[in-house]
């Protein structure tokens, strides 16, 4: 909003110019999405603690440790969509129909999580929404998105993929791109779900992530980096970097109320938003294989699951005390601590990885 009003005055107020730089903008969301994070913090937490008096449901047939958990209030994904969705509003350039598309998802993701938080409160068990229904709710505002992406890109390559590693190569999906992309933001979505079981655990990995998509949209949207890196090119791309920053921000000031031992919990309103919205950024600038490195703790826990499922399913064994992952290494003993933050120290290394393939071709 700032952009549009702001920036059409540059030639009779110089410092307005300032407003034409996505880094200005996205250092500004970043801020933005922090300062508003504090502020309403205390506010959102007391008022979710009031309503939902006992807090999360704890499952049964969880780690011994979360059931001196019982009473913390979920839901704090809120105070993500609420910073991050007022400050890309102020931030990012209303015009641009990559932005809005983005949006959908992570706030059509949001209220699909909020309908599973409230269930799971209000029926007091862990299941919450039938989990047919909700994935057919995300198939449709994927399918969604994903034709809005298809149909701004101004490139006769818009439904194309691109490959890490691979320069001046794009293969052409055609019409299985939507079912392609859909997948992508979906399963994001739900991997960052199955990640969000510790304190801390999830937000960091996607506060990792939306950096290195804050720098891939940045590259991707300018003519001349991406020439320079061979990468795709995306006309309008760039202006994902300020809903990046705007996502950063967020999530370091969830972070501040979430760090161990946490005063609040994202919930599904928070982790299937924030991974619908990495997956929606990846669709938008060619890097969904990219997303899979960068984003590979969460591919971890997601294969853990799927592993764990078909293992008891076929032998009646399992191949980890527990799934998702992270709560093998609970039951193996590990503290909560070490788990979080060695399963940070592999985000970081991923990601990484994932950045190199910008310049690895």
């Amino acid at each position: 909003m700032l952009y549009n009003l702001l920036f059409p005055l540059a030639d009779d107020y110089q410092v307005f110019n300032l407003f034409r730089y996505l880094t200005f903008r996205t250092g500004g969301a970043i801020m933005t999405a922090l300062v508003i994070s504090f502020v309403l913090g205390p506010a959102v937490i007391n008022w979710l603690r009031a309503q939902q008096k006992e807090g999360q449901p704890i499952r049964d047939d969880g780690p011994v440790t979360h059931l001196t958990k019982k009473g913390t209030p979920t839901m704090g994904g809120l105070l993500i969509l609420i910073a991050l969705s007022i400050s890309t509003l102020l931030w990012a350039d209303l015009g641009n129909g990559y932005v809005w598309s983005v949006l959908l998802v992570t706030g059509g993701f949001g209220l699909i999580g909020f309908a599973d938080d409230y269930l799971k409160l209000s029926k007091r068990n862990s299941k919450g929404l039938p989990g047919r229904l909700k994935l057919v709710l995300q198939v449709l505002i994927g399918g969604l998105a994903a034709y809005a992406i298809a149909e701004l890109s101004s490139s006769p390559d818009a439904l194309g993929l691109s490959v890490p590693f691979l320069k001046d190569f794009l293969l052409d999906l055609g019409w299985f791109f939507f079912p392609f992309a859909i997948l992508v933001m979906v399963g994001a979505s739900n991997a960052v779900n199955l990640t969000d079981g510790l304190d801390g655990l999830a937000i960091v990995p996607v506060m990792i992530a939306g950096s290195c998509f804050a720098l891939i949209a940045y590259l991707v949207g300018n003519t001349v980096f991406s020439q320079y890196l061979q990468i795709h090119h995306v006309v309008g791309a760039g202006e994902l970097a300020v809903f990046c920053g705007a996502l950063i921000g967020a999530g370091l000031g969830f972070l501040w109320f979430n760090a161990p031992p946490a005063m609040v919990f994202m919930g599904d309103t928070g982790s299937l938003s924030m991974g619908g919205a990495l997956g929606a950024i990846s669709v938008v600038t060619k890097h969904e294989l990219v997303l899979a490195i960068i984003g590979g703790l969460f591919v971890l826990e997601t294969v853990s699951v799927i592993v764990q499922v078909f293992s008891f399913k076929l032998t009646g064994k399992r191949v980890f005390r527990m799934a998702p992952l992270h709560h093998h290494f609970e039951q193996k003993g590990w503290a909560e601590p070490t788990i979080v933050i060695r399963f940070w120290i592999i985000a970081v290394i991923l990601a990484l990885i994932g950045l190199s393939t910008l310049k690895l071709r």
